[in-house]
C-alpha cells in the first residue's frame, strides 16, 4: 500500500524511522504514535493527491507544521499518514499598504517576521515556540501580545484551505470586515486539521510601535500578583503584554539561562505607543495601580537587548521547569476566566496544588484571563490529573473554558460536553458534512 503512495509522490514520502518517530509526537502530550508514513507536501497538487490516496485505501491523514502543539493534535490515532507541511513556507505577497501579507502554511512566524523588515510592519501572534503559521491557525493560537492584538482568528482575514474530497475552497476576503455570508473562515480557525487543510492564509498585520516600555514588577505573594494584574486591565489601559510568572518559574529560569531576577511572584508588563508623553503617562498610571496592589520592587528593561532577554525568559519558562526537575513526568494546563475571575482560580490553583502536595508553577496571559500550570509528577501519577480535572471544572463554574489557547487536541475532548452542551452535537456534524469517511486528523476534538 506504501508503495502506491510513493509511485505517487516520489521522494516527498518518508517512512524513515526518524521521521516517522518525530511525526508521532508533540510538545507535550505524553502518548506516542508513529504514522505509517511522512508525505511533505511542496504545492497544492501534493495534497489533493496525498488525499485521494487517503480516500481509496481508507487511511486517516494528519496535517502537521512545526510539532509544538501541546495537546496531542498532531499524533496519529490508528492507521495514518502525517502530511507535513513545513516545505510549503513561502512569503507569497507583503502590501504594505493595506497591512497585509499572504503566506503559505508551513512559514513561521518568526520567519515572516524577519521577511517583514524594512516594512515598518510586523505579525503581533506570540505563543512562544516558532511555531508554524498555518498551525496556528488550526489551533487558534495566542500568546503575550494577544492582549493588545488578539490571536489568530483576529489576526487571519482569509484562508485556503482543501478539503478530504480535495476540493479547493477560498474563505473569507483580504479585507478588514465583511458581512458577505457565513464566516466559514472563523469555522475553519481553531478546527485542529479536522474539517480541511489549511494550505494559503492571509494575515493582518500591524505597525511596529515607536515606542515601548517592558517592566517587571514584584510582589509578595501570589494572590497580590493576580489583583494587580487585575487592576491594571480593568482601568482600561492599553497594555501590549501582562504576564504573571510565579515564584517557582522564576526559580527555574535563573538557572536555566543564568539570570538574577528577584525569585517573588512577578507581573512582566509592556506598553506600545505612538508617541512618548503618551506611553509615559500610561506606564505611570499602571505603576501606581500595582504599587497599590503591594508591588514591592520594579525592575525597566531599558534596551532592546534588556526586552528581548524579558521575553525570552518568559518563552523559557516551561523549558526552564523541566530542566529544573529531570526524570519527572509534566501536566499542562490551560484554562482561561472572565478577566474578573482571573485572580479567583489563580488562588484556586495555588492552594489546589498545595491540597493535591504537588509542585507546579502559574504563569501566562493573565491580562486575557488565560494562564497555565505546569505540574510537576511522577509518570501516570493520579494526583496530576485529579488537579487538572477540578481546575477545569472551577473555571467551567466561573463560567470560562477548559482551554484558552493550547486546543482541545486528545486531553480536554472529556470536558466538551459540560462546556458545549447540545451544541457539541451540532460540532459532530460539522464534522461529518466535511469529512464524512472521517479522515481528516480523526479522534482529535471528540472521537
Amino acid at each position: 500500500m506504501l508503495e502506491s503512495l510513493k509511485d505517487l509522490l516520489l521522494e516527498k514520502v518518508s517512512t524513515s524511522s526518524t521521521d516517522l518517530i518525530t511525526h508521532g509526537r508533540d510538545e507535550s502530550y505524553p502518548m506516542r504514535h508513529p504514522p505509517l508514513a511522512v508525505v511533505y507536501a511542496e504545492k497544492l497538487s501534493d495534497i489533493q493527491a496525498a488525499l485521494g490516496w487517503a480516500r481509496d485505501n481508507h487511511v486517516a491523514v494528519v496535517p502537521y507544521g512545526a510539532g509544538t502543539s501541546l495537546e496531542g493534535q498532531v499524533i496519529p490515532q490508528g492507521r495514518a499518514i502525517s502530511l507535513d507541511l513545513s516545505r510549503m513556507n513561502r512569503l507569497l505577497q507583503v502590501c504594505p499598504e493595506d497591512f497585509v501579507a499572504v503566506v503559505e502554511p508551513g512559514l513561521t512566524r518568526k520567519a515572516l517576521n524577519e521577511a517583514l523588515k524594512g516594512t515598518g510592519l510586523f505579525f503581533p501572534v506570540d505563543p512562544g515556540a516558532d511555531a508554524s503559521l498555518g498551525g496556528m491557525a488550526a489551533t487558534n493560537a495566542s500568546g503575550t501580545t494577544t492582549v493588545r492584538y488578539g490571536g489568530m482568528r483576529q489576526n487571519v482575514l482569509a484562508l485556503q484551505v482543501v478539503l478530504a474530497s480535495g476540493e479547493v475552497l477560498e474563505l473569507g476576503r483580504g479585507v478588514r470586515k465583511t458581512s458577505a455570508g457565513y464566516d466559514l473562515k472563523d469555522l475553519f480557525i481553531g478546527s485542529e486539521g479536522t474539517l480541511g487543510i489549511i494550505t494559503r492564509l492571509t494575515l493582518k498585520l500591524h505597525p511596529i510601535p515607536e515606542h515601548i516600555h517592558t517592566l517587571r514588577v514584584f510582589f509578595e505573594n501570589l494572590n497580590a500578583t493576580a489583583q494587580a494584574a487585575y487592576a491594571v486591565m480593568a482601568s482600561g489601559l492599553p497594555v501590549a503584554r501582562l504576564e504573571l510568572v510565579d515564584e517557582l518559574a522564576l526559580q527555574a529560569i535563573n538557572r536555566y539561562l543564568e539570570r538574577s531576577y528577584p525569585e517573588k511572584p512577578a507581573l512582566f508588563v509592556e506598553f506600545h505607543s505612538s508617541t512618548r508623553e503618551a506611553l509615559e503617562a500610561e506606564s505611570s498610571l499602571a505603576l501606581e495601580l500595582m504599587r497599590e496592589a503591594g508591588a514591592i520592587s520594579i525592575d525597566t528593561a531599558r534596551t532592546q537587548e534588556e526586552r528581548t532577554a524579558q521575553w525570552e525568559a518568559r518563552h523559557q519558562a516551561y523549558w526552564a521547569l523541566v530542566s529544573l526537575f529531570p526524570g519527572k513526568a509534566f501536566l499542562t494546563t490551560d484554562t482561561a476566566v472572565p478577566i474578573s475571575k482571573m485572580p479567583d482560580l489563580v488562588a484556586y490553583s495555588s492552594r489546589l496544588l498545595h491540597e493535591l502536595g504537588l509542585r507546579g508553577n502559574i504563569l501566562g496571559h493573565v491580562g486575557d484571563g488565560n494562564f497555565h500550570t505546569l505540574v510537576v509528577c511522577e509518570p501516570d501519577d493520579p494526583k496530576a490529573e485529579i488537579f487538572s480535572e477540578r481546575l477545569v471544572e472551577h473555571a467551567l463554574a466561573l463560567g470560562g473554558t477548559c482551554t484558552g489557547e493550547h486546543g482541545v487536541g486528545l486531553r480536554k475532548k472529556k470536558y466538551l460536553p459540560k462546556e458545549h452542551g447540545p451544541a457539541l452535537q451540532w460540532m459532530r456534524q460539522i464534522k461529518r458534512l466535511f469529512d464524512p469517511e472521517g479522515l481528516l486528523n480523526p479522534g482529535k476534538i471528540f472521537d
